[in-house]
């Protein structure tokens, strides 16, 4: 009999899916913002853990290997199930990017103030190679590797804050001029789209439900459980940054924490922060990269995606989808390469959260669908809430943010097409 997933190991999926390149990079993001920036953590924390919810019961009514997909196939069908599958599987590796660039951007002290892009992109090219042949070769191999790096998730979020918290300067945190006379409803919009971004992941948990013991039980809870620490944790980290490092030198930083340390302590320790800050980026990658795989592979075998998405290897992994995914990332990489990283990763997590917000909301419809059918007030009231801040995060987009984001569900129509089952 195979052994199943207890809730300590779900719990260390639910960190390991949220925690990763955006506690690493929005700070610079969020830098222009000042206390908005830093309750931005709060408002989104908050419409996160309300999404955890939604997934919580979700899987407890369903628990089921898979994803998003497998619940608004129950509620309305496989059409709006493939979509709703082929938009996260696609926007899953598209937004992946975000933590190449975060991992290679990161080691910036290693490689000078006045480096070229190129060199980056290189970088980031060989790192993304790495990964694929790494999870090509098999599904194991991958997964203990992502055991080792999630060992170092934590160092970074206890040492730093309690270390940089001693010279901490509220004046730091500032109001940018080009925002003081913006409404404070388009602010707390604005800044919580922005730190939405690091609790992307939220579901991750739910997609391997028959593996784990006791799932309608142990998932919930730990989803739950370790959305609120995640909230906590970005919520304190994100304030020791901005309090620390002057804001003019924020603005343009490659690597927050890195300077963060770089403003108390001098360059000696801050290049033990990259290398640490680097490595736990890099698992988030690895752990994206997987569940990427896992997500088309699991299409695949509900026949929502063609046959070639589920061939696997002599070790089981999922290579052509592995391949797909990694392959893919690599136009985005040159396509948003520019000399302000803060520029390419807003931009990149700009369309990203809008189309992880699409399937959300698709879920929370789902959840609300079965809780009218079976009279659950309660259930109903949790999701229209979580509908409500998915509403407010969409509304608060552009319109070219939505287009791009709609682009990726649209493209399913192209695959159709090759499906049976549809």
């Amino acid at each position: 009999m195979t052994k199943k997933m207890g809730f300590g190991a779900v719990l260390a999926i639910v960190f390991g899916s949220q925690i990763g390149s955006g506690i690493f990079v929005l700070p610079a993001s969020l830098q222009p913002f000042g206390w908005w920036g830093v309750y931005s953590w709060c408002f989104a924390g908050a419409g996160a853990i309300l999404l955890a919810m939604v997934f919580a019961s979700l899987c407890c009514k369903f628990p089921k290997t898979g994803g998003p997909h497998v619940y608004v196939q129950q509620a309305f069908g496989d059409i709006p199930a493939f979509f709703t599958g082929w938009t996260y599987w696609l926007v899953s590796w598209v937004s992946s990017s975000v933590v190449v660039i975060a991992s290679i951007a990161c080691l910036s002290p290693f490689f000078g103030e006045h480096q070229s892009p190129m060199l980056y992109l290189t970088l980031e090219i060989c790192l993304l190679l790495i990964i694929m042949v790494i999870n090509c070769k098999s599904v194991e191999l991958s997964g203990k590797l992502e055991f080792v790096l999630s060992l170092l998730k934590f160092i970074p979020f206890a040492v730093v804050p309690v270390l940089i918290f001693m010279n901490f300067d509220a004046s730091n945190i500032v109001l940018n001029s080009e925002y003081q006379q913006t409404p404070w409803t388009e602010l707390v919009a604005t800044v919580t789209s922005l730190a939405f971004w690091g609790f992307i992941g939220v579901e991750c948990a739910t997609t391997p439900a028959e593996a784990v013991e006791n799932p309608s039980k142990t998932i919930p809870r730990a989803i739950v459980l370790g959305t609120t620490c995640v909230a906590l944790i970005y919520f304190i980290n994100n304030l020791a940054i901005t309090g620390v490092v002057p804001q003019q030198v924020l603005a343009q930083s490659k690597a927050p924490y890195v300077d963060a340390m770089d403003a108390v302590f001098g360059g000696g320790s801050s290049m033990i922060i990259a290398i640490i800050t680097s490595i736990v980026c890099i698992g988030t990658l690895n752990a994206w990269v997987l569940t990427s795989a896992q997500i088309s592979l699991g299409l695949a075998q509900d026949k929502l995606l063609p046959p070639v998405f589920a061939k696997k290897n002599k070790n089981n992994a999922p290579y052509i989808s592995v391949m797909i995914s990694c392959l893919g990332m690599i136009p985005i990489l040159v396509l948003t390469k520019n000399e302000s990283l803060t520029q390419q990763i807003t931009y990149i997590i700009d369309f990203s959260v809008k189309a992880f917000l699409l399937v959300y909301t698709v879920c929370c419809l789902s959840l609300l669908k079965f809780a009218v059918k079976e009279k659950k007030i309660s259930t109903a009231i949790l999701s229209v809430a979580a509908l409500l801040f998915c509403g407010l995060m969409i509304a608060e987009s552009s319109l070219i943010s939505l287009m791009i984001a709609a682009l990726f569900a649209l493209s399913g129509i192209f695959i159709i097409p090759t499906l049976k089952k549809i």
